[in-house]
């Protein structure tokens, strides 16, 4: 689903599990945040291939965070795409990401997904890629949890933050964070946000009343 001219929200099912990928274009740039399930990646390359924007035309990964359906596919992608693509991700979640430590979640994965970080990102740094990304700690559902704002077009990349409804955003998934009270925290964040749009991860786009939205969220914390 096209969000804006470069911004396309991914769809891929993983038994019945919808997950929503995003990728970033320009000219010069090709953007992957989040990468999928592990065995997703043929679909990855198909849905990629759809859009004319070819997987080993990737220059950029950022992962929102460690849980094996958002790095499920970055062994592949490493292999495929070599050193011209740099994995961004948040310096608390690294560890995790590129195998020194076990998954906060999926620590019982003899052979989990991993691969190198090759920078760590920052609250409030702004990445000069399509526009301008701005980075987001949003601690809570692991520790180092970003999400995305994606500044020409308004659009929240969300992560696992949040997750939406059938066009409406549910708030916090409380069974798969980690930290209830910070991911709380975290929310208000949006509030400084001028935001149109929001992809959660799981769940989709939402578009409508966004900021009222947001705002019955953050009042209720």
């Amino acid at each position: 689903m096209e969000i804006s001219k470069g911004i396309t929200m991914l769809q891929l099912d993983f038994e019945r599990n919808i997950i929503h990928p995003v990728l970033i274009w320009d000219e010069e740039m090709v953007v992957l945040i989040d990468t999928g399930f592990p065995g997703q990646y043929d679909d990855l390359c198909i849905a990629l291939e759809k859009i004319g924007v070819p997987i080993n035309q990737l220059k950029a990964v950022i992962l929102t965070h460690q849980d094996v359906d958002h790095i499920g596919c970055l062994p592949e992608i490493l292999k495929e795409c070599g050193p011209q693509v740099k994995i961004y991700a948040h310096e608390l979640d690294k560890p995790y990401i590129e195998g020194q430590l076990p998954l906060l979640k999926d620590s019982h994965l003899e052979h989990p997904p991993m691969g190198k970080v090759d920078e760590t990102v920052t609250d409030g740094q702004e990445l000069p890629f399509c526009g301008g990304i701005r980075v987001i700690h949003t601690p809570g559902h692991t520790p180092g949890h970003i999400s995305l704002y994606l500044i020409g077009s308004k659009t929240l990349i969300a992560g696992d933050s949040m997750y939406s409804v059938e066009g409406m955003l549910g708030g916090i998934h409380e069974p798969t964070t980690l930290d209830i009270e910070t991911a709380r925290c975290s929310l208000k964040k949006y509030m400084e946000l001028d935001i149109s749009s929001v992809v959660c991860y799981h769940g989709g786009l939402t578009h409508r009343n966004v900021k009222e939205q947001i705002s019955e969220l953050s009042q209720g914390l």
